[in-house]
């Protein structure tokens, strides 16, 4: 950050004692292979004849950096011909944005599963993302997607979502558990808008339909053994990002709030909401380490089912807990680790990871004080290490192992692509 800020440093010392004020004679774009140059200046928001800004510059080199294409941004100012004009540079370092990945991890009665799937994140050159993937997990499952944050302007753009999705689902009741086949199948569109730089919401809608399929286990005359219902879905997301980007590196705030309603075509089944907030804050620790926390506020309507929205699971909030091992209506989980960079060349860079997951549930129909319950309560540290390539976007592999220390505790090892959050 400080060198890309004393080019601008130098050069309002240079021209203080000038009457006119700096202009910009142009802004090109350097390092753009496959990104258009085209789309680059659509976004920023630097322009000819303006004033030349340092807080616009350095809110562009970071608008740039959260882009999938870009891995890097910084930028250069040089006099142009015309005297109090000058021109700017934003030179980009590009990701390979062409990603397959997979990932493997043990299903809900322990057997091996796998995600594949084929990701571009930089579509014609315009910052578009288009992927598809294939699961195994018992059953089948796929899904494709495309997103196009900036397609009809630089604050407006559009999501297109379709997924099959079927698995082995554990379900809770009367202090035992059922087995169902889950399938969850259906379509989602989401209109994008970014009111600034640090502000932008999702707004869209959601039509599927949920069955369920009793497979094994303990049964009861108020659970149904097959359920299957149309369901319509409004979802909205709110964002507030003033994260700084350093390749592997991150400092700063995000909170996105994820608000939903679902409805049912049948009657008998009620209408709920469900909502949650995620607060993430990161902060750099000398030059190798970063320190990353994480606290996950969730509500849901609190229906007393044995399909509640909220899961306990090794992949989502607890690592080293297991897969799905229970559900709520309410959840409060806290994240926290301490990522440390080993090795750091040119491409690759190897991290370690010391974390410490925690969280508590709602019980289906249960009071606030259910957090408070130590039957609810986990507690689990753990060690792991990530394997990061810094020329493909997101070419994170990592590998954590959790160890539970509260009642009841399990221990386990957990893979992943991307950072845990």
């Amino acid at each position: 950050m400080l060198r890309s800020f004393l080019p601008i440093l130098v050069f309002f010392i240079m021209t203080m004692g000038l009457a006119q004020e700096p202009l910009v004679a142009d802004v090109k774009i350097q390092g753009a292979k496959r990104t258009k140059t085209s789309f680059v200046k659509k976004i920023i928001k630097l322009r000819s004849g303006m004033v030349l800004d340092s807080t616009i510059i350095l809110e562009d080199m970071e608008r740039l950096k959260r882009l999938p294409a870009v891995s890097h941004a910084y930028f250069q100012v040089f006099s142009s011909n015309d005297e109090g004009r000058h021109n700017v540079f934003y030179n980009i370092e590009e990701n390979f944005t062409l990603i397959p990945f997979a990932n493997l991890f043990t299903s809900s009665n322990d057997d091996f599963a796998f995600r594949i799937g084929l990701q571009e994140f930089n579509l014609l050159g315009r910052n578009i993302t288009l992927g598809g993937f294939y699961q195994y997990d018992i059953f089948n499952s796929y899904g494709l997607s495309i997103k196009a944050p900036y397609l009809f302007s630089k604050k407006l753009g559009l999501a297109f979502n379709y997924h099959d999705f079927t698995t082995q689902e554990p379900v809770f009741f009367d202090n035992t558990t059922a087995d169902y086949r889950y399938n969850n199948n259906g379509f989602e569109v989401l209109g994008l808008y970014e009111f600034n730089f640090k502000n932008r919401i999702e707004l869209g809608f959601s039509l599927f339909t949920e069955d369920y399929e009793y497979l094994s286990g303990a049964t009861n005359a108020q659970v149904p053994q097959a359920l299957n219902v149309d369901k319509h879905l409004i979802k909205l997301i709110y964002e507030y990002n003033d994260l700084e980007y350093f390749y592997q590196y991150l400092e700063g705030f995000r909170s996105q709030l994820n608000f939903q309603y679902v409805g049912s075509s049948d009657a008998s089944l009620p209408e709920f909401l469900i909502g949650f907030n995620d607060f993430t804050y990161f902060h750099r620790v000398g030059q190798k380490g970063n320190w990353a926390s994480r606290l996950r506020l969730g509500l849901a309507s609190n229906v007393e089912t044995p399909f509640a929205p909220f899961t306990v699971d090794n992949n989502l909030n607890i690592r080293g807990v297991g897969n799905t091992i229970d559900r709520g209506t309410g959840a409060i989980v806290f994240n926290t680790e301490y990522r440390h960079t080993l090795v750091d060349k040119n491409w690759f860079v190897l991290q370690s990871n010391v974390f410490v997951d925690g969280g508590s549930w709602r019980n289906p129909g249960g009071g606030f004080g259910d957090f408070a319950d130590s039957q609810n309560i986990r507690i689990y540290p753990g060690v792991g290490v990530r394997f990061i390539h810094k020329k493909i976007f997101n070419a994170i592999f990592r590998v954590d192992y959790g160890y539970g220390i509260t009642r009841d505790a399990s221990r386990g090892v957990v893979f992943g692509i991307g950072q845990y959050f």
